[in-house]
């Protein structure tokens, strides 16, 4: 059957992006059909073997494997310095992982239970990319669905229930105000007892700052927003905003630690209403409050002396970045700092070939992340940011990354949602519970990998005379507090 279909998938290389995508679903689903039907006879022992030849082609022998494999009838191939397991848990698994052959796939089958990674999830989230390396041509996706159609079963599309709401998308264009409140309810007000489940005891769900790989995460949390505070310089009286304030974790400790009147927004309406709980209980209720608020509706008339941002710039999208940084310049006095905390893609600004752009097309590139954990987030570029800033009027006055932090804090999140495997299954479910296991290791993978980075950067305000108030040095902020 291969040799039939070859001239139409060496046809396809010189064709052009949307021709090479019809093209090659008209093949996978022409073949599909031809194959289906044999493919449902198959007896458990015939599907083991026909799993390994799949798995052969894609990673080589067991022997030429850095991962094991355990099949649902309880054999084990042995890899070598094998950090996890990757265990088919039905003859269908394989199928279900590489039809259609993209990265959709591989993520799906693992979140309804198909496949499960037994180990390092981290080093697990490597598959994808291994699977990706060896489909980069028409070609071989047509010499691997050739394999992959001999395997049994069908997969049923039982996650419907957990993706962002077809019914969301249509609240209108990305970014909207209505969308946006949506893709932040999806994602944050899944449960306060999850998360609580898993992250530090101030709730921050952002990166932490380690001073030593010995550190806690419940000290490294704390060492963040001390560094925050310190790069802000805040000053007792001073008014502070925080964008995108979480469960309160920062203004609690500024209004705490430093004396400053602090307010806090986000469009969660589950992290809102914790925040002030947790507000009244420590008797901050006097210099702190949580409102539900759209940083688009800041203005002058609010006046704050400082500002920060922590984790919210991702959910923004490149083409709002000029209204973000022009909403926050608004709300800042002359003379003041804003700190935007963010991650920033790596490989965004970098060009890709015409070949590439095909393939992170046909691959489904980010589709996992939209769908089922940040909808409508689209990571830029660093210079995107700080363009962005510099056009709404603000001065660059530092920018540091804490790149390697942040695959630290996700490995600390990631290891204790696993110790508390159950629990969480109990509050979201176990697709949900799959979701963000595999969502934190792989982002702990890519920031280890340097293709995402993490950067804070902290923004002036010169007043008439040009004075931004930061001292000549940095002596401050990393003297010993």
């Amino acid at each position: 059957m291969f040799e039939a279909i070859r001239p139409v998938a060496d046809h396809l290389v010189a064709r052009g992006v949307h021709d090479i995508l019809r093209d090659l679903s008209f093949l996978i689903m022409s073949t599909a059909q031809a194959e289906l039907q044999s493919s449902a006879a198959l007896v458990d022992d015939d599907a083991v073997s026909r799993c390994r030849a799949v798995l052969a082609a894609l990673f080589g022998e067991p022997s030429q494997r850095t991962f094991d494999v355990k099949f649902w009838d309880g054999a084990v191939d042995r890899g070598t310095r094998a950090p996890f397991t990757l265990v088919l848990n039905r003859p269908a698994a394989l199928r279900r992982m590489l039809l259609p052959p993209n990265e959709m796939s591989i993520v799906e089958s693992y979140i309804a239970g198909d496949v499960d990674i037994d180990g390092s999830m981290e080093a697990g989230s490597n598959l994808a990319e291994a699977i990706g390396g060896r489909l980069r041509s028409p070609l071989a996706v047509a010499r691997l669905v050739q394999r992959v159609l001999g395997l049994p079963g069908q997969a049923e599309d039982d996650l419907a229930d957990i993706r962002f709401p077809e019914q969301a998308r249509k609240l209108g264009p990305r970014h909207t105000p209505v969308r946006d409140a949506a893709a932040i309810h999806y994602h944050y007000d899944v449960g306060n007892e999850f998360y609580k489940l898993w992250l530090d005891k101030r709730m921050v769900y952002s990166c932490a700052y380690f001073r030593s790989a010995e550190d806690s995460l419940d000290e490294a949390q704390e060492a963040k927003l001390d560094l925050i505070c310190r790069k802000l310089r805040l000053k007792p009286g001073e008014r502070l905003l925080d964008i995108g304030c979480g469960w309160g974790g920062l203004i609690m400790y500024a209004a705490e630690h430093y004396g400053v009147d602090a307010t806090g927004i986000t469009l969660s309406e589950n992290q809102a209403a914790f925040a002030k709980e947790r507000i009244e209980r420590s008797g901050l209720g006097d210099r702190c409050r949580v409102a539900i608020r759209d940083y688009r509706t800041l203005n002058a008339g609010d006046g704050y002396d400082k500002i920060s941002s922590i984790g919210m710039i991702e959910h923004v999208g490149a083409s709002h970045l000029p209204v973000y940084f022009e909403s926050a310049f608004r709300a800042l006095k002359p003379g003041g700092l804003f700190m935007n905390h963010g991650i920033v893609s790596l490989s965004e600004p970098r060009p890709r070939p015409l070949r590439e752009k095909i393939f992170r097309k046909f691959w489904r590139a980010d589709a996992f992340i939209d769908t089922y954990v940040f909808p409508d987030a689209k990571l830029t570029a660093a210079h995107d940011v700080i363009a962005a800033a510099e056009g709404a009027g603000f001065e660059v006055r530092d920018v540091e990354s804490l790149r390697e932090h942040y695959a630290m804090t996700l490995r600390h999140w990631v290891r204790t949602l696993e110790e508390k495997s159950d629990e969480a299954t109990v509050l979201v479910g176990v697709h949900h519970f799959r979701v963000w296991r595999l969502y934190m290791a792989a982002s702990a993978n890519a920031f280890a990998k340097a293709n995402i980075n993490i950067i804070q950067t902290l923004l002036a305000k010169p007043d008439g005379h040009g004075k931004s108030g930061i001292p000549l040095t940095r002596e401050d902020i990393y003297a010993a507090s």
